[in-house]
Order: structure tokens, then C-alpha cells, then sequence
């Protein structure tokens, strides 16, 4: 599978994988609207011995924790130029 996007989402790729990308990925066709092969791809994991429920909490864990991580990156910044603007005027 080479689908990299789905229609109507955001993308919140970190800026390396999209760096990789651009070093050596491929661009392919979008998601298909209906999953496209999503449930062999999901059953070779399975056989492969992946716990999909596990790895999608992983994965979801993970993603919550970064998002967490830049809004309190925002804020902090935005925090500090209110301050250097403050201590300007």
C-alpha cells in the first residue's frame, strides 16, 4: 500500500517522516473512500502475531501525548513573547 492520505483529513505528520518522505518515499494513489484492502492488511498483521487493539492504543496513546506536547510548546512560546512584549513597552 503506497495511500499516504485520505480525503478530507488533516495530516499530522511529524516534520521527519515527511522529510523521509521526500528523501526516498513515493507518491501513490489517496485512501480509497471505503478502506481500500485495510482488512487484509490489518489480518497479515494479526497473523503476524501484532495485537491490532493493542497497537491501536499504542498508536492513539502516543498521538494524544504529542498533541499534548505541542499545545503546551505553543502556549509556553506564546507565553513568553506576551511576556517580552510586556517587558518592551
Amino acid at each position: 500500500m503506497k495511500a499516504l492520505a485520505a480525503p478530507f483529513t488533516v495530516n499530522t505528520m511529524p516534520e521527519g517522516t515527511l522529510k523521509a518522505f521526500a528523501d526516498h518515499g513515493e507518491v501513490g494513489q489517496i485512501l480509497a473512500p471505503d478502506g481500500g484492502d485495510c482488512e487484509t492488511v490489518l489480518a497479515g498483521f494479526a497473523k503476524a502475531g501484532i495485537d491490532i487493539g493493542a497497537l491501536a492504543a499504542r498508536l492513539q496513546d502516543e498521538g494524544a501525548a504529542s498533541f499534548v506536547k505541542s499545545w503546551n510548546d505553543l502556549m509556553a512560546r506564546i507565553d513568553s513573547k506576551r511576556v517580552a512584549i510586556r517587558k518592551a513597552s
